[in-house]
């Protein structure tokens, strides 16, 4: 079930009546119970399967935060918290990367003349399972550190695990900030919920008409078996990295709406990255949750920046490898993630040596052109669009043409012109949300602005798509 489709509509709409019955009628565990139940069948419409990955998980934090509280030999808490680890990590590791890890030792033995084919397994990747873990994760690293007590309400934790808004793309919430909401009743409150459709219309706004838009153009691009001229590899970088922002933000806007229509406050997770003025910047504006989460749980734990220049790059390096990693089981996002951290590591180096005006577009032209790696299929796919783009003699505009033809060139300009107004509107909000910024237009333009979006989605919106999200697969 996802956000754009109609089954998601049905089960909304129901949900939320529900919701605010039980709510005002029962206790906060009955309301919890069926926040409960709501996620493991909103979860479940994939594959009731892998329910039990998720009840597992969270039974196993759960118990582990409660008897971190209890032991207090410090041998006993940290065979608990490698348990937690352990399990977690393990059971992502399995299903994530266990093909990957056997299809490189294969190659490592072919490349020694030992020639032992060791058989990879047909492992479906539950959907989410990167997100959950690292939730669960960080409540049980956090409860370690004694950063936060562990909660007993067991009804709490489950719903805080399984909140279906953001269980299977983020944003990924800490549970000193998200689980102390499932303790107290919620009052309906209709400011908050205009606040929350503003930013769910702005979300399927993004999806429906940039995201799927361009993600047919992106596809057009990189699904091709044969050569690409390297003007149209770049072009696809671009296509590609509105695609995957206006498809992911998109995804956290609906997310963090349809919270707040429930009384709930979630993280932002973007703040107009595409106008950051550094790769620093830029990674404070990316998917917050998640390079927050790494920040604290692996940068900091590592040395941070506080133990010389030399080590504070290996830690940069290493935390980005990781990230890159935690998005795919392929060398690719291996790749990925090592840039960004060469970037940072450069970046340091020349820091306020170029100006502003000239340093920030060419950290953004670089961020686009990193898309490249990320969405390449595999390591020899990377290789031959990085050629194309070497071969200037291959710099034709004919395949990018046919490519725009192929879409509509009428519907390209249009498509045009909306994104080059939505990227204005973005760069007005100012690492602000849509929600914010509308609220402090008057009456009027606040309506104009919602039937401009409404029958800019009904125009140029993309319906012809599998309802889905990029993210999903990570």
């Amino acid at each position: 079930m996802v956000f754009n489709s109609i089954t998601f509509l049905i089960f909304f709409i129901v949900f939320f009546f529900i919701y605010w019955g039980v709510n005002n009628k029962f206790s906060i565990a009955v309301r919890n119970l069926f926040i409960i139940i709501s996620s493991y069948l909103f979860y479940g419409w994939w594959d009731w399967r892998f329910l039990s990955l998720i009840v597992f998980s969270t039974i196993i934090d759960f118990s582990i935060g409660y008897l971190l509280s209890v032991k207090k030999n410090l041998f006993y808490r940290k065979v608990l918290l490698i348990t937690s680890i352990v399990v977690n990590l393990g059971l992502l590791a399995f299903f994530k990367y266990f093909n990957f890890f056997i299809e490189s030792l294969n190659n490592l033995l072919i490349s020694i003349s030992l020639h032992v084919n060791i058989t990879t397994l047909q492992i479906i990747l539950p959907v989410g399972i990167s997100f959950y873990t690292f939730q669960t994760l960080s409540y049980t690293l956090d409860v370690y550190k004694k950063r936060m007590e562990p909660t007993t309400d067991i009804l709490s934790f489950f719903a805080f695990v399984s909140f279906f808004p953001q269980l299977v793309a983020g944003p990924i919430e800490r549970a000193s900030h998200l689980l102390q909401q499932f303790h107290v009743k919620k009052v309906f409150n209709y400011d908050l919920s205009i606040a929350g459709l503003r930013l769910v219309l702005w979300g399927f706004f993004k999806k429906i008409v940039i995201a799927d838009n361009f993600g047919i153009l992106a596809d057009s691009i990189f699904n091709q078996d044969s050569s690409i001229p390297g003007i149209s590899v770049m072009a696809g970088a671009l296509f590609f990295a509105l695609q995957i922002y206006a498809d992911f933000s998109g995804y956290s806007d609906i997310a963090i709406g349809i919270s707040k229509m429930l009384g709930f406050d979630l993280m932002v997770n973007f703040r107009t990255p595409y106008f950051a003025t550094s790769f620093s910047d830029f990674w404070n504006r990316w998917h917050i949750s998640l390079s927050t989460w790494f920040r604290d749980y692996i940068y900091i734990p590592l040395g941070g920046n506080r133990k010389g220049k030399f080590k504070t790059q290996i830690n940069l390096l290493t935390t980005f490898l990781l990230s890159g990693l935690w998005h795919g089981a392929n060398v690719t996002f291996l790749i990925w993630g090592g840039l960004h951290g060469s970037a940072l590591i450069l970046e340091k180096k020349i820091n306020g040596k170029l100006p502003k005006y000239i340093y920030a577009p060419v950290v953004i032209f670089i961020v686009i052109l990193l898309w490249i790696p990320f969405r390449a299929e595999s390591y020899s796919h990377l290789m031959d669009l990085s050629a194309s783009i070497i071969h200037i003699k291959q710099y034709s505009l004919t395949h990018l043409f046919q490519i725009i033809t192929n879409f509509s060139q009428i519907r390209f300009c249009i498509l045009g012109i909306v994104c080059f107004l939505f990227l204005l509107l973005e760069y007005n909000m100012n690492r602000s949300d849509f929600n914010t910024w509308i609220s402090q237009k008057n009456k009027t333009i606040r309506i104009l602005t919602y039937y401009l979006l409404i029958f800019l989605i009904i125009l140029i919106g993309n319906f012809s798509v599998k309802p889905s999200f990029i993210y999903f697969q990570f």
